[in-house]
Parts: structure tokens; sequence; C-alpha cells
């Protein structure tokens, strides 16, 4: 398989080595010395892109696979205000995309299991309150990470004191997500559920990048030759 990589940072740079060993070629390596080369990806060139650029071009280089009839797969977060936008382009015009915002096969575990935290904590909920705290890299553009507002919404679904989240600080009527970042840390984000006596606490703690680049060529295998909007719970699902 043929592999545009859009975006080429530590991110890329994983991807690239994931991809290779897994027996795929990269026909591209877009990154900010070489944008203008986006141009020159076809479908003569190229079978699928996997997009880790920026939350500023993300949108824009959707719109160029689309354009092209390239399947995309999204890793980039902190543009999800554009997604309903994206999903009724590619439905329209018969395109393939798969997005999320965490490619880790292990934070979707830690996903589930957290949904089944909150709902055995649903009848403590006036006693237990839920919150989240995520650290990244200084290098992360976006602030909650796109992981941490996905992990919200999942202890959303089954608790009945929060409509909705916050990372404006302590509220009483919103979940609290609150963000750290700290040099060379690719990822850490903890449920803590907090009460007056004590606190029930699961963390996902990621060791290195390997493990969201791995999962970023899955989903590139898998959504090759197929037509549609995927999340990557749909593939997990499959798999």
């Amino acid at each position: 398989m043929r592999i545009a990589l859009i975006g080429y940072g530590k991110m890329g740079k994983a991807i690239e080595k994931i991809a290779i060993e897994r027996g795929h070629v990269i026909s591209f390596c877009i990154g900010t010395a070489n944008k203008s080369s986006l141009s020159t990806i076809t479908t003569e060139n190229t079978d699928i892109a996997i997009e880790c650029s920026t939350p500023s071009t993300v949108v824009q280089h959707i719109a160029y696979c689309f354009s092209q009839n390239i399947p995309i797969v999204v890793g980039t977060t902190g543009w999800y205000e554009h997604l309903e936008t994206i999903k009724k382009q590619a439905t329209s015009t018969n395109q393939s995309i798969l997005y999320a915002t965490n490619f880790s096969i292990g934070v979707h575990l830690f996903f589930k299991i957290a949904k089944y935290a909150a709902s055995l904590l649903e009848e403590y909920k006036t006693s237990y309150t839920p919150t989240i705290h995520e650290v990244h890299h200084t290098q992360k553009k976006d602030a909650p990470s796109g992981t941490a507002i996905t992990l919200a919404n999942k202890i959303l679904e089954h608790n009945s004191v929060f409509e909705d989240w916050t990372d404006l600080g302590n509220s009483t009527d919103k979940l609290c997500i609150t963000s750290e970042r700290t040099e060379n840390i690719p990822g850490t984000h903890t449920l803590s559920f907090n009460s007056g006596i004590d606190t029930i606490s699961l963390s996902h703690v990621a060791n290195n990048r390997e493990g969201f680049a791995y999962g970023a060529v899955q989903a590139a295998e898998w959504l090759v030759g197929r037509k549609g909007v995927f999340s990557i719970e749909e593939m997990i699902d499959t798999i």
C-alpha cells in the first residue's frame, strides 16, 4: 500500500517507521518545508493518506484528499467544530475518512473500562465527583486533548449530575478537565472519582508514540476499499 504522510513531525516519523515495517511504501512525506508538494499527491501515486499535521491545516488537507478521491485517516485533533461539515462532504461525494482523537488500542480499552467505572459509580453520584487530568508534550497545539474530551463525553453518558465538561476551572455543574504541558510526555490521561473520604483513579500512560503510530497504520489498512465516514471504534469492533 502506498501511503502519503501529511504532517511529518515526531508522530509522522513514527508512523513512517511502522508502515515500512509492515511492508508499505511511503509515497510522500509532507511537512512545513515542502507543503506545496501536497498538490502532487494523486491516486496514480498514492492509495491512502494519513494526516497528522496541525488543527489549523487539517481541514484543507482533508478537502484536498477528497478532491483527489484519496481515502484519509486523520489523527490530528482540535478541528472537530468542522466535523459535521466534513461528514456531509464525505457522504455527498462518496469519499472515505476515518478519524480518531487517539489511535492507541490501549486508550480505547481504557475508554471501555472508564465507562464501566462511571456506570458503577452512578449509584454514588452525590458522593464521588469525576475529574480528568491530561498531560502531553509541549508541542501539542490543542488543550484539552481530544482524548480527554472523548473520555469526558463517555463519562457524561453515565453521569446524571453533569451535562457537559469544562476546562475553565472548578465547576459544580460541569465535569472538569485540567491540562498540563511537559517536555517529552507522549500522553497521560487520568480519570479520578473524588469524595471526601477517598479517591478512585484510572490512568492510561503512553510510554512512547508507537501505540499511536501502529493504530494509525492499522486504520489505513482497514479503510482502503471502504467508503464512508468511520470512527476508530468501528474499526476496533471489526478486528
